[in-house]
């Protein structure tokens, strides 16, 4: 057995899914497409992919959440080094001489 199969992983884990296609009112073609993840199995979308004309587009998909978790993350590093800076030296005179 493998390592995945002993953790409870998915063997697609980590595979590109494409959803079915759907045909739209103006003729265009829609296949979605995502990623199976390793841990939960679940699946994180990558894009679209559009067919129109004969022409294929591709659309990718924008995770707003870790954008925002990763402005977070950086202004919670930037606080921490500011005080650990002036913890260390404070900017006031040493008034207890």
């Amino acid at each position: 057995m493998s390592l995945r199969g002993q953790l409870g992983v998915a063997e697609s884990a980590g595979a590109l899914v494409f959803g079915t296609p759907q045909e739209t009112a103006d003729g265009s073609v829609i296949v979605t497409a995502a990623r199976v993840g390793w841990l939960r199995g679940t699946a994180r979308p990558l894009g679209v992919f559009v067919v129109k004309d004969g022409q294929a587009t591709w659309t990718p998909a924008v995770d707003a959440g870790r954008i925002a978790l990763l402005g977070e993350t950086i202004g919670l590093v930037a606080v921490t080094l500011g005080l650990l800076a002036i913890v260390r030296r404070p900017p006031w005179p040493d008034l207890s001489r």
